[in-house]
């Protein structure tokens, strides 16, 4: 159950659209949701066609939790047209939060317009959606996924850091909470930047990696072709690419933003097939601030 002055927050690509079994899925995803009982999740891979009213995968996850649940918004992009042909259809991130969303807008992150890969996936757009509720400041993001993409998810997390310190008071009680599929594993550049463990462009940041920092060392693969079949048809190695960070608690009053829990989360079966082709986490975030829940 949700505490008091502790934020619990969700992550999870839900692969919505590319990937199989989305209508068993989505009941699985439901179930996790009821189990962690989070105060915020971030989620990727969510599709909406805009010529469909309720068509929206994130929208639907909040119709079918008990009335009154969840306030949400979305953001996203049409995917490349040789993928996919129509273009009402949008692909990005959703949030989902327990307090209505005051205000809410996606970004569109640097994308290379011709890279030597013909495949779509090296043409997605790049998107990081903003959510201002109940005075959190939450980004959800999908950054580039080709694994040689280095280079551009590198330019991903400069424009991730530009677009937070726009939209995020350095007042605030609470630092951000910044949530996605990042496609890049720990050491990579990326984020070592968004960790202050590199400096880029003579720019440096501060967001705490919530796992690193309750669980150093353990490995918390979130992409596992060996234990989750969903994962093995983009041939690549298990790795820890999904992220739950919080922004720089440097004297914080109160401990506001220190991270007190870190597990991973949808990576078992509670009705069926897993949730995911990926694993999610489920991170508890110190918050005095907390208001009280509005009651469904």
């Amino acid at each position: 159950m949700s505490e008091p002055g502790v934020l619990r927050v969700a992550q999870l690509n839900i692969g919505s659209l590319l990937e199989p079994h989305w209508e068993q899925r989505r009941r699985e995803i439901l179930a996790w949701l009821a189990r962690l009982d989070p105060d915020l999740v971030c989620l990727q891979e969510v599709w909406e066609n805009t010529t469909e009213p309720g068509s929206n995968t994130a929208g639907w996850l909040a119709d079918n939790a008990p009335q009154g649940r969840w306030h949400w918004c979305f953001g996203g992009f049409p995917l490349p047209e040789d993928a996919w042909a129509d273009r009402n259809l949008n692909f990005g991130s959703a949030i989902l939060s327990r307090w209505p969303i005051e205000r809410h807008d996606v970004i569109a992150l640097p994308s290379d317009p011709a890279p030597t890969d013909p495949h779509p996936s090296y043409r997605m757009q790049a998107e990081l959606l903003y959510a201002h509720t109940a005075g959190i400041d939450a980004f959800s993001t999908h950054l580039a996924p080709p694994p040689a993409q280095a280079y551009q998810r590198v330019q991903q997390v400069l424009a991730i850091d530009e677009a937070i310190r726009a939209r995020h008071p350095a007042a605030a009680a609470l630092p951000p909470i910044l949530c996605g599929d990042f496609n890049a594993k720990p050491l990579s550049d990326e984020i070592r930047f968004l960790n202050a463990n590199a400096v880029i462009e003579g720019r440096s940041t501060n967001y705490i990696d919530a796992w690193e920092a309750i669980r150093p060392g353990e490995p918390g693969y979130t992409f596992d072709p060996i234990t989750n079949p969903q994962a093995r048809t983009l041939n690549v190695v298990r790795q820890r690419i999904d992220y739950v960070m919080v922004g720089d608690a440097f004297l914080r009053p109160q401990g506001a933003g220190r991270i007190l829990r870190a597990d991973l989360a949808f990576h078992d079966s509670l009705t069926g097939p897993l949730a995911s082709d990926h694993y999610g986490l489920v991170v508890d975030v110190r918050w005095p601030q907390k208001p009280e829940a509005p009651q469904g």
